[in-house]
C-alpha cells in the first residue's frame, strides 16, 4: 500500500491505489486528526498500520461526506472513544441507509471490483457521533482544525477541512483531480459552483488543495474547476430554459457527456416546472453503457 507523504507542517495525504482516494493525517503531540478512512475493513487496517508508522497518538476522525469510500472503514480505525465528526446530513444518510448499503453496494460493485465488492458486502457501517451544522472547531492538541460546511455539491453534506496553520484545505469530492467531478444521484449540481467559490476564500494564494480524489493541486486548478462546474450551471439552466433535452446538454458539458447526464438531470429536476417541450424520453433511458458506478 501506498504510505503517506508530508505535504505541509506535520499534514499527510495517503493516496490509496483502490478508486485513488486520499485519506490526510494531520498530527500534534499527543493527537492526530484522520479526514475519511476507505472504503472496508481491510483497508482501513492497513491504514491503521500507516497511521502508526508517523503516530501512535489517540486519533480524531472526520468523514468529508457519507460515500463509502470516505467512512466504510471507521468501524475498524476508530477504537472506543474515538470520536467520529460529519455534517448533520451525511449523518442522517448513513443512519437512515446503514442496514441496506453494505448489500446494495456489493451488488453495485461485483461487476467491476469484485474484491471491493466482497469487503463492503462484510461491512458494518459505524455512523459518526459528533454532528457539524455550518462550523466547527477541532482541538487536535492544541492545533485548532476548522470544518466547514459551505453549501451542498457533491452531496449534501460535504465538510471542507481547513488547516489553517499550514495552508492546507482538504476539499473532499467537492474537487477531483485525474478525473471529472462525481454528479451521483445525490449531488447538486446548481449549487456546486457557489460551494467552491466559498471553499477558494479559505485557501491562500500559495495553499494546498487535498482533492477527494487524485494528487494534491494549488488555488489555480481549483478556480478553473470551479469555471467548470460553472459552465455546466449555466448549460443546464439555458437548456431548461430552451427546452433542450438532457443527452443534449450533456453533450456540451466540459466534463464530457458520460460524466454529466446524472448532473443535466439533477438540476433540470431542480428547476421548478417542466421545461418547454418536455417529452419523458428526453430524460434518457438511464447511464451511458459502460459508465463506472458513482463513487
Amino acid at each position: 500500500m501506498t504510505g503517506f507523504r508530508e505535504i505541509a507542517d506535520r499534514v499527510y495525504v495517503m493516496r490509496y491505489p483502490v478508486l485513488d482516494v486520499n485519506v490526510t493525517l494531520v498530527t500534534s503531540p499527543g493527537a492526530a486528526l484522520v479526514v475519511d478512512t476507505l472504503s472496508t475493513a481491510a483497508q482501513a487496517g492497513e491504514l491503521a498500520d500507516a497511521i502508526r508508522g508517523i503516530t501512535r497518538d489517540p486519533l480524531i476522525i472526520v468523514n468529508t461526506h457519507h460515500h463509502f469510500d470516505h467512512c466504510f472503514g471507521n468501524a475498524t480505525l476508530a477504537g472506543a472513544g474515538v470520536p467520529i465528526w460529519a455534517h448533520e446530513d451525511a449523518v442522517r444518510e448513513l443512519r437512515e441507509r446503514a442496514g441496506s448499503l453494505p448489500q446494495d453496494l456489493y451488488e453495485r460493485w461485483l461487476p467491476s471490483e469484485p474484491e471491493l465488492a466482497a469487503g463492503l458486502a462484510e461491512v458494518t457501517v459505524r455512523v459518526p457521533d459528533r454532528l457539524v451544522g455550518a462550523r466547527a472547531t477541532v482541538d487536535v492538541a492544541g492545533r485548532a482544525v476548522a470544518l466547514h460546511h459551505l453549501g451542498r455539491g457533491h452531496t449534501g453534506g460535504d465538510l471542507v477541512v481547513h488547516v489553517p496553520d499550514a495552508g492546507v484545505t482538504l476539499a473532499g469530492d467537492l474537487v477531483e483531480q485525474g478525473a471529472p467531478p462525481s454528479y451521483g444521484d445525490d449531488s447538486y449540481p446548481l449549487e456546486w459552483p457557489d460551494t467552491v467559490a466559498a471553499m477558494l476564500r479559505l485557501v491562500p494564494p500559495d495553499g494546498i488543495v487535498v482533492p477527494g480524489h487524485g494528487a494534491p493541486v494549488d488555488r489555480a486548478f481549483v478556480r478553473a474547476q470551479h469555471e467548470q462546474l460553472g459552465e455546466l450551471e449555466r448549460l443546464i439552466r439555458e437548456g431548461h430554459a430552451d427546452g433542450a433535452g438532457v443527452l443534449d446538454v450533456a453533450a456540451r458539458s466540459p466534463f464530457g457527456a458520460e460524466a454529466s447526464l446524472t448532473a443535466v438531470r439533477r438540476g433540470y429536476a431542480s428547476v421548478p416546472g417542466r421545461w418547454p417541450g418536455f417529452r419523458p424520453c428526453d430524460m434518457g433511458a438511464g447511464p451511458v453503457a459502460g459508465a463506472a458506478p458513482v463513487r
